[in-house]
């Protein structure tokens, strides 16, 4: 029998393969500009718990060659810089450079951006958008005029909103602007499941989607584990597993943030190493599939003329989202999203963008 390496030596074409699963985000922008061997570096902007256990995690997984840090505390922003300088011995080379100047992240590959007033308890994630909106008309323009080939990826809450702005204030394509979204969420789904089932988390297949915050919708309809249906199994051993407990297991998830919040004052390492997950997406070009913050127009039966951001299904590589997928959702799912949608549309409006 012939030996074949890929599907193509068996006769089967691939040309467009992908094209039964995912739908370009814009005419063109699906595949992603050749690109030279280079240094490779990422700026985050924003020195506090959450930046820098993204750095931290993305220093540990040897994603970058040049890390640049901007805050605009400069003592505590270098001495961050200097507590990981100091760790060299112990971690991959890396160069680290901080400024309170964002000049400093000029000719970045990927530009993180986490600066914000902080999420106290109890506040939601879209009571913030005014104190955040106006900082990011200071900051995305200029990472846009330093490194006019970045990809953005935007972290600040409420995210799919800021994300959004980015995306206006920047005046990037929409391919590279993303959103963290749910992308976390859907771990914390995942991670509920796993303890359930007693299975490794990297087993289940899980996506939360739509708003990273109270209006996220879970799709129960595709979750497996080892490539098995898992609600009718669940549904068909416990009848405990009625709508109300998947509402109760869907609130669980977006209420785990505030949990951590209440206790700790701030959510920091799973948040840095879901952003490091991404990056490393990104930037070694994976193809790997997140649930991330992405221009929504036209996907299930949201209007066409409603420029809002929530996550989906998304392939990312080194050109940004280089594809979205088209889920099948059932009809209460879709409804859900789009109920999702027209929350983050009503927010959106607000800005006058």
């Amino acid at each position: 029998m012939k030996k074949a390496s890929s599907l193509s030596e068996l006769g089967f074409d691939a040309n467009g393969a992908a094209s039964g699963f995912f739908r370009p985000v814009a005419d063109g922008l699906s595949t992603p500009t050749s690109h030279r061997r280079r240094l490779t570096k990422v700026s985050v902007i924003g020195a506090g718990n959450v930046g820098m256990a993204i750095a931290q995690t993305i220093l540990t997984r040897d994603l970058a060659d040049e890390i640049a840090l901007v805050d605009a505390l400069p003592d505590k922003l270098r001495g961050e810089m200097l507590d990981l300088q100091h760790a060299a011995a112990f971690l991959p080379r890396t160069r680290l450079v901080s400024d309170t100047d964002i000049a400093v992240t000029r000719g970045s590959d990927l530009a993180i951006v986490t600066a914000g007033a902080r999420q106290i308890p109890g506040e939601t994630r879209l009571n913030l958008l005014q104190r955040n909106v106006a900082l990011f008309r200071k900051i995305v323009p200029a990472l846009a005029e330093h490194s006019p080939d970045a990809i953005l990826l935007i972290v600040s809450n409420p995210v799919d909103i800021l994300t959004y702005v980015a995306w206006k204030l920047s005046g990037f394509p929409v391919n590279r602007v993303i959103g963290s979204g749910t992308n976390l969420d859907s771990s914390r789904f995942r991670f509920l499941l796993a303890e359930h089932l007693d299975v490794n988390a990297q087993d289940v297949q899980a996506y939360m989607v739509g708003e990273h915050g109270d209006s996220s919708v879970a799709i129960w309809s595709t979750v497996s584990v080892a490539g098995m249906p898992v609600l009718k199994s669940l549904q068909e051993s416990h009848s405990s597993f009625d709508e109300e407990a998947l509402e109760g297991i869907r609130r669980a998830v977006v209420n785990s943030a505030y949990e951590v919040i209440s206790l700790k004052g701030y959510t920091s390492w799973a948040i840095g190493y879901s952003v490091a997950n991404l990056v490393s997406s990104i930037l070694r070009d994976q193809r790997r599939i997140h649930p991330v913050s992405v221009l929504a127009t036209g996907f299930h039966g949201i209007a066409d003329d409603h420029e809002v951001f929530l996550s989906l299904p998304a392939r990312l590589g080194r050109g940004g989202v280089l594809g979205v997928a088209d889920m099948e959702l059932t009809e209460e799912e879709a409804r859900r999203l789009r109920r999702s949608a027209k929350t983050l549309w009503e927010n959106t409006q607000l800005l006058g963008l």
